[in-house]
């Protein structure tokens, strides 16, 4: 360090840089002018209103995903008929008169009234099963009478007031088809009889086991 006079006659301090502190003073500013340099090469874009463009991502095809669910099962009565129409095509006249119109076979016409071999008798209309020959008995009516259903879920009681009086209705309760009447205060292990239409029904023989 050196002491000099300006022209004011004041004195001042001269710095003389030598050695090593020259090197080093001079790495300060090279690096100084570097970070200026990279700062403003990033913020001249930027007030343009321009951004480094992003890196796009390669188009991706969307790939489809197996289904997982289960397909529809159809209900176990998909086969019966849903209009009059198809009931007709299905039914014999004197079926279709009984199970859909309501009907009545005339006494001691029907094919079941004087039948009683074992086995199950069904809806002639969707073949559910409704009575079993056990509960069959002779209660000379004119129709076959049975004591009581197979279950009691398999036949529909309604109200009937057709003929002027109180009778009790029976239908299949699968298809709606109309079976015929219970009667109370009879002659059978229950007390009931249900006078049924012999068209109303089809039977299915009971084999003996081998």
């Amino acid at each position: 360090m050196s002491l000099s006079v300006n022209a004011s006659g004041d004195k001042s301090e001269k710095v003389n840089l030598t050695g090593p502190d020259r090197v080093e003073n001079g790495m300060n500013l090279t690096l100084i002018h570097l970070i200026g340099a990279v700062t403003l090469s990033v913020m001249l874009p930027m007030e343009k209103g321009c951004l480094p463009a992003m890196p796009s991502e390669p188009n991706r095809v969307p790939v489809a995903k197996e289904s997982t669910m289960e397909p529809e099962k159809e209900a176990p009565d998909s086969q019966m008929p849903r209009t009059e129409r198809q009931w007709k095509k299905k039914l014999t006249p004197e079926e279709y008169t009984i199970l859909r119109e309501k009907g009545t076979e005339r006494p001691f016409t029907g094919e079941y009234d004087k039948f009683f071999e074992p086995g199950v008798y069904q809806c002639a209309g969707c073949g559910a099963e409704l009575f079993i020959s056990d509960a069959k008995y002779n209660s000379g009516c004119g129709w076959p009478a049975f004591s009581a259903p197979a279950d009691e879920s398999v036949v529909k009681e309604s109200r009937d007031t057709s003929l002027g009086r109180v009778r009790t209705e029976i239908t299949c309760s699968q298809c709606g088809g109309h079976l015929g009447h219970v009667f109370s205060n009879e002659p059978s292990p229950t007390g009931l009889r249900y006078c049924i239409n012999s068209a109303a029904l089809d039977f299915e023989e009971k084999k003996d086991p081998q």
